[in-house]
């Protein structure tokens, strides 16, 4: 059936789904809706929210959920359950609830969170509650016009490879969207098939994150937070509750739209916009930004009167090495570090001075997450803390993603540690960089829609293996992942190892249509490395235009 059958069988659906679809008038756009099944990515399924198969709404959330309980009824457990969230985005408390009427009527029990909570919080919960499977609704980081579906397993960690691609099998057996039945909402909740989550799991959450306080000494620290209109308003001001903290009022109130930013993505300068001049205002020292799910937090510094942001992959090196100063008394032969490959290598550097192991993953926190499962069954390591450039942390093992709760927490106290010993974060990265060398990084993303999106992604990586070593110039070595590498899953990743240490990575988003190039410089300065930098960048978009 090509795209434009697919479009007029959809047009059958629903009236709503119908008067959507007449009032599209781009080809292009009914081509992109209805061209393909949305699929599941390193981030679940993420999508523009609208009707078609290729797009996010109650049709693609019930198909997928209905494979999700195929695949849970051969579970042996004979009592199961799952537990769903969801963020503050347009339709996600509707699609979270439709996603539990497929499985109430499936004969699994759902415990639906009764309001907006972070993605970390169903992480512990799936464990907390002793449920098989979670599930949460959202797009991250996303513009308000993506929202998704996340799938995590028994253990609280987004699905591996090999558990999605058993998902995915059982949904793609699933081709009638209208066919796949629910039990009516109330109806579920009367029998006892649907049970509303209260405070309780958060309350046990936030307890099991002050286990991993570091430094409580009595600072004067200034914060300044924004939860981007998102989920962590609460959980996060509750944690920091012995600091000095404002909220930025506009952004403090859920909305869908994400009415004060171009996009709720703390990566992003602008995002943090408002919160920084506040702390203007306010002389704040530590500006916090935590996106719409919760679990990637952004931070600027105040340093010499200016506000200073910092990368992922700055204050991943900064609480590497103020976590390992503080656990020295924990750390053994078995502790461990664990980073993507997409994450530059001064966090790891820093962890090998402290005697860490250091083991690296695919881009996706389900990665990190699943080593902490696998250091938990066997013994053979023990996690201290994991985190990727994309502004996602994690310490402690309370959940299996990232988690902007804990890490705003850890955040300040290594401010107020170095406030105390008059110094602000700034200063000690500089210090970092004396000692381990100038690292510099970056990341292009190149935006490639469509069918004909695709092509050429596959086009840029065709003619960057063709040319091998030669594409760039000092190319030591060149990785390509999708070989395999060690006992990594296969992925569609090149990365290039140059002689003095820097490296270049080019792989397609899972998640969004992009072409996403890393690149992690290391050189003797800051003016060294910043030069290097900037013809890498113009070395790989002439790549990408040619």
């Amino acid at each position: 059936m090509d795209y434009k059958e697919r479009y007029n069988e959809w047009l059958l659906f629903d009236d709503d789904t119908k008067q959507e679809l007449l009032k599209i008038t781009d080809e292009k756009e009914i081509e992109d809706r209805f061209y393909k099944d949305l699929a599941f990515g390193t981030g679940g399924m993420r999508g523009i929210m609208g009707a078609g198969p290729n797009r996010m709404n109650r049709y693609t959330i019930s198909r997928a959920t209905l494979g999700l309980a195929n695949y849970l009824s051969d579970f042996p457990t004979p009592q199961k359950s799952v537990v769903i969230a969801y963020d503050s985005r347009n339709n996600s408390e509707d699609f979270a609830k439709c996603a539990a009427e497929v499985l109430a009527v499936k004969g699994i029990t759902v415990y639906l969170f009764d309001k907006i909570t972070p993605t970390p919080v169903l992480s512990f919960a799936v464990r907390h509650l002793g449920c098989i499977a979670g599930i949460v609704i959202t797009a991250s980081h996303n513009p308000k016009e993506y929202n998704g579906y996340k799938v995590y397993d028994e253990n609280g960690c987004q699905l591996v490879p090999s558990l999605a691609d058993k998902v995915i099998a059982h949904v793609q057996e699933i081709t009638d969207y209208r066919a796949v039945p629910r039990l009516d909402f109330e109806v579920a909740l009367q029998s006892g098939m649907i049970q509303m989550v209260g405070d309780e799991v958060l309350d046990a959450f936030l307890d099991a994150l002050k286990t991993q306080a570091l430094y409580t000494e009595p600072s004067k620290l200034k914060i300044v937070y924004t939860p981007l209109h998102g989920t962590g308003n609460i959980p996060v001001r509750r944690i920091l509750k012995d600091y000095s903290v404002s909220v930025v009022k506009e952004q403090a109130v859920p909305d869908g739209d994400f009415s004060t930013v171009r996009s709720p993505n703390p990566e992003e300068k602008d995002a943090l916009n408002l919160a920084i001049e506040q702390a203007k205002t306010e002389a704040a020292d530590l500006v916090l930004g935590t996106d719409p799910d919760c679990d990637r937090v952004g931070i600027a510094v105040r340093h010499n009167g200016d506000y200073v942001l910092l990368t992922g992959n700055q204050v991943g090196a900064l609480l590497a090495d103020f976590v390992l100063r503080f656990k020295a008394d924990t750390r053994n032969e078995k502790s461990t570090l664990v980073k993507t490959i997409v994450t530059n290598d001064l966090g790891a550097n820093i962890g090998r001075k402290y005697g860490l192991q250091i083991v690296e993953t695919l881009t996706g926190f389900k990665y990190i997450g699943d080593q902490i499962n696998r250091y938990e069954k066997t013994g053979e390591k023990e996690f201290v803390m994991g985190y990727e450039e994309s502004y996602g942390y994690l310490v402690g093992t309370h959940a299996r993603d990232k988690d902007a709760v804990v890490a705003s927490m850890l955040i300040c106290e290594m401010t107020a540690y170095h406030k105390n010993n008059g110094k602000t974060l700034v200063d000690a990265l500089e210090e970092i960089y004396k000692e381990y060398g100038y690292y510099l990084d970056a990341l292009d993303s190149f935006v490639l829609q469509g069918i004909d999106g695709v092509q050429k992604m596959n086009a840029v990586l065709d003619a960057l293996r063709a040319r091998g070593a030669s594409a760039f110039p000092d190319v030591e070595t060149v990785q390509d992942f999708s070989e395999g590498i060690g006992d990594l899953p296969k992925e569609n990743v090149l990365k290039y190892l140059f002689r003095n240490g820097s490296w270049l990575a080019v792989r397609p988003s899972g998640t969004e249509p992009k072409l996403k190039v890393y690149y992690s410089v290391r050189g003797e300065s800051h003016e060294a490395a910043a030069e290097q930098l900037s013809a890498l960048r113009e070395q790989m978009k002439a790549v990408v235009e040619a």
